[in-house]
Order: structure tokens, then sequence, then C-alpha cells
């Protein structure tokens, strides 16, 4: 970055998406295989630009799981 604010927002983006793809592949040897890897949230978009790993983005996939998980155990 060219100054002080770009650098630490690349650092923060660069540093999360390493941190991602290093979980995945653990996760994938620990699995033995791989598994679909979704991103959710605010900045799921950007993450998934600078990601290795990360296949799809849904934004509501976190808000469509609770919507499941009220339907089931509402009385």
């Amino acid at each position: 970055g060219d100054t002080t604010e770009s650098s630490l927002q690349s650092g923060i983006i660069f540093g999360y998406a390493g941190q991602v793809d290093a979980l995945v592949y653990r996760f994938q040897e620990e699995m033995g295989g791989g598994a679909k890897v979704i991103a959710t949230g605010g900045i799921a978009e950007m993450m998934a630009e600078h990601s290795r790993t990360i296949e799809c983005v849904d934004e509501l996939l976190t808000l469509e799981g609770l919507r499941i998980i009220h339907e089931r155990t509402r009385s």
C-alpha cells in the first residue's frame, strides 16, 4: 500500500485469506478429500477474490441455516 491505511487493509485481507486457505488445506488433508468451501458474511466476496480455496460466495447462507433451525425447533 501507499499509505498506512491501505497497507493495514491489504495486510488484513491477505492475512485472513491466507489463514482461510491454510485451514482448508489442513481440513482437507485430515478428511482425506475435498469439501466445498463457501464464504458467507459481509466481506465474503472480497475474501473470495484473494483466497485460493473459496469456491463460491453465499452471503445469506448463515441466515438460511438459522431459518431452517428455527422452523425445525419451533413448537
